[in-house]
């Protein structure tokens, strides 16, 4: 589940706790479920990562960026239930990988990866690398205007709904937020990308940064089956914001006569209001 507002989450959490600090040792912790994917091998993961210093941490679309200061990245795409903590995890069978570091005072002594169902991907990257999956990624989504959602949409017939997800348009919104946009700025999720009017196009710019911004003030949102927590390993807030994602039947709060609709796009639920985005 973790999209752009709950990965920033889990940068700002864990930034003050381990940038500046050395990695002493990476230990993969034992676990029976399905595996993750890391890269390389876990061997030369380890022997890389070891005696280097963490200089910053930072959010790429919706992965968790540690830069290490020779200049290589250990990249953490959380997927759907994946998470970093600075804190003791949610469960001990779903921990993956650990970080151990030198001790400071006051700080916690390591960080790690959290999987409950296995989906998520772990890379150490050089340069080069870091490079190439940049250039896979459409512009971060919080930093976008209008002129740059008119650029990238027009580029797709596809519902807007549809086009949002594609991360090579508009890097980290996800399945949540995308609904949860397209109601704040009213506009119908089935609506040709190309067929954008300027001030549509203009609301759903508004509405990111609203709707973005106020998510990640609330460290993200904690949906029914409690599996995003953020770095401390605590719930986020903004679930109790949710105007209609996972509403469906219920009255629309903005306008008192719609009723929330569920349809299914590309194999996403689709949540929007039959009255507010006609």
């Amino acid at each position: 589940m973790p999209e752009l507002p709950e990965v920033e989450t889990m940068v700002r959490g864990l930034r003050p706790e381990i940038e500046g600090r050395k990695i002493i040792d990476l230990e993969y912790c034992a676990c029976t479920r399905r595996p993750i994917q890391v890269s390389p091998s876990p061997r030369m993961f380890r022997k890389r990562v070891a005696d280097q210093k963490i200089s910053s941490v930072w959010r790429l679309a919706k992965r968790v960026v540690v830069e290490l200061t020779d200049e290589q990245f250990i990249v953490v795409e959380p997927r759907m239930t994946g998470l970093m903590l600075v804190s003791e995890p949610p469960t001990t069978e779903h921990r993956r990988m650990c970080w151990h570091l030198a001790p400071k005072r006051g700080k916690c002594r390591s960080f790690e990866f959290w999987d409950r169902r296995g989906l998520g991907t772990v890379r150490l990257l050089e340069c080069g690398q870091m490079d190439e999956l940049r250039n896979t990624l459409g512009p971060d989504a919080l930093r976008m205007s209008a002129d740059d959602w008119k650029q990238q949409l027009s580029r797709t017939s596809r519902p807007v709904k549809v086009a949002m997800l594609d991360q090579k348009l508009v890097a980290g919104i996800g399945n949540l937020y995308a609904s949860e946009i397209l109601h704040e700025a009213s506009v119908s999720p089935k609506r040709s990308s190309q067929r954008l009017t300027k001030k549509q196009l203009s609301a759903i710019q508004a509405a990111t940064q609203r709707i973005l911004q106020e998510a990640i003030q609330y460290e993200g949102s904690t949906l029914g089956d409690g599996t995003y927590r953020n770095a401390l390993n605590e719930d986020g807030g903004y679930q109790n914001k949710h105007q209609v994602y996972q509403k469906e039947g219920e009255a629309c709060q903005r306008c008192r006569v719609g009723v929330i609709k569920r349809i299914v796009q590309t194999q996403r639920s689709t949540f929007y209001c039959s009255k507010c985005q006609r």
